[in-house]
């Protein structure tokens, strides 16, 4: 364990007694701050993040306990460790019902403090070890979005494990729904950087007055409220991969400061004079078209060039229907399992429905809906009639066509057979099936009203 990263916050209304403790632990190499009464100490610990409490029971305004209680909604992982007098024992006790790892009675054996701190920091690690492995294994129980063996999602996923290897700032471009998370999820694991954190930050819910203590954090006194030092997303991230989602929103101010921080590899903090260096690999994602918000200067051009060093486009769901049965599958099985019900398919001519549906919300909107399903339909076998309206009210619009008065018999069966193909089913033997052809009869009219282009798209 590195002593110099560890955080303890030590409370005492005693300023004497506070000053020691502190010392004493300072002498551990621990990181030592001191609160003189609770309701300071919940402001530090709202502030900034601390592996460990030391607080006394009896305190004036906001006891220990009351501390105790509050904190832990801000930072249900820091340890506290009750310093009480021999006859509030009871209440120490009380504090370890509540999650406090131990007691101290007074006066503090400083030897027996240094004990108990060392165990309470190792009990952390272990709980850190298995909320980390608890994440792994909730993210391979979950379906992932990039299920499929389209050309596309296979292209992605490639790119996506060859530039890991380097620490090259990657761009992911795709629509909402599509997965751009994942995949940077996906580029960090399977870099060197794996086992350090994965910081995420959604650019368009920062103002752009916080943006930069948001990300480089701020000194104690920068601004009103700033009562004590707060590292931002690069310090958090060190070592590891800062993904900063919806690029395209960050402000110009954010843009130049981002620019700096990716270019110099420091930035100072917000009111600091000494520059900090971090190692962090950067990859960033959007939804909008930066090329065309740097043509309406909305996104300057020397960032947009250093962000592209490498792009990854995320392809629509759309563009792999291919891949639809096989996400459909992944989600059946996922939510079935979750929601203990019992296994369910879908029809052929529901799975060709959810096939022919462009999914403007992409593959999250198709895992919501196969969750809905999953719990609302008493059937195992889920058909047409059980589809959301919204995709019955698009097969209609989209399997309809008009016919003109005066359009000949020729042009109506040119069209015909073109959104048969298009709209329906791309397989040339179902086609002419649906068609009331043989499949010799359909090849000549596709010759003839020179539909094999249409026909190829449709494939």
């Amino acid at each position: 364990m590195n002593n110099g990263k560890v955080k303890i916050l030590v409370v005492e209304d005693e300023r004497a007694l506070g000053a020691g403790i502190q010392e004493a632990l300072q002498r551990e190499g621990y990181t030592v701050d001191l609160a003189g009464n609770g309701a300071t100490a919940l402001e530090l610990v709202g502030d900034q993040l601390y592996n460990l409490v030391v607080t006394d029971v009896r305190m004036p305004r906001l006891d220990g306990l009351a501390l105790l209680r509050q904190a832990r909604k801000k930072s249900r992982d820091t340890q506290f460790i009750m310093m009480t007098a021999f006859g509030t024992v009871e209440n120490a006790v009380e504090a370890m019902k509540e999650g406090a790892y131990d007691y101290l009675t007074k006066p503090i054996d400083v030897k027996r403090l240094r004990a108990l701190v060392l165990k309470a920091l190792e009990l952390q690690a272990v709980v850190a070890e298995n909320n980390e492995l608890r994440y792994r294994l909730l993210k391979q129980s979950e379906p992932s979005l990039l299920v499929g063996e389209s050309e596309v999602i296979r292209r992605v996923i490639r790119m996506a494990e060859e530039v890991a290897r380097s620490d090259v700032t990657v761009l992911l471009e795709g629509e909402s729904g599509t997965g751009k998370e994942l995949v940077a999820r996906l580029v960090h694991e399977k870099s060197a950087r794996a086992r350090q954190p994965f910081v995420f930050v959604n650019c368009a819910a920062l103002p752009e007055s916080l943006v930069e203590a948001e990300l480089f954090g701020h000194v104690k006194g920068a601004f009103t409220g700033a009562v004590a030092d707060k590292p931002g997303r690069f310090h958090l991230a060190d070592g590891g991969t800062l993904f900063l989602d919806e690029i395209g929103d960050l402000g110009p101010k954010g843009q130049g400061d981002l620019l700096r921080v990716i270019e110099d590899g420091a930035f100072r903090m917000v009111g600091g004079t000494t520059l900090q260096r971090v190692d962090v690999r950067v990859v960033v994602a959007t939804n909008t078209n930066l090329q065309e918000a740097v043509a309406a200067r909305k996104f300057r051009e020397d960032l947009f060039y250093r962000l592209q060093i490498v792009p990854i486009v995320i392809p629509p769901v759309r563009d792999r229907a291919e891949d639809i049965p096989l996400l459909i599958e992944s989600f059946l099985a996922h939510f079935a399992g979750k929601y203990k019900r019992r296994p369910k398919t879908l029809s052929r001519d529901a799975l060709q429905m959810c096939q022919r549906f462009p999914w403007p919300g992409n593959v999250r909107q198709l895992r919501n809906v196969i969750e809905r399903l999953v719990i609302t339909c008493p059937h195992p076998t889920i058909d047409v009639g059980d589809l959301p309206d919204f995709l019955h009210a698009h097969d209609r619009s989209a399997l309809s066509f008009p016919l003109r008065v005066g359009m000949t018999i020729a042009e109506a069966e040119k069209l015909l057979i073109r959104q048969t193909l298009t709209q329906l089913t791309s397989n040339r033997e179902e086609a002419a099936r649906v068609l009331g052809l043989s499949r010799r009869s359909l090849q000549y009219k596709l010759k003839r009203y020179a539909l094999l282009q249409a026909d190829s798209v449709g494939r």
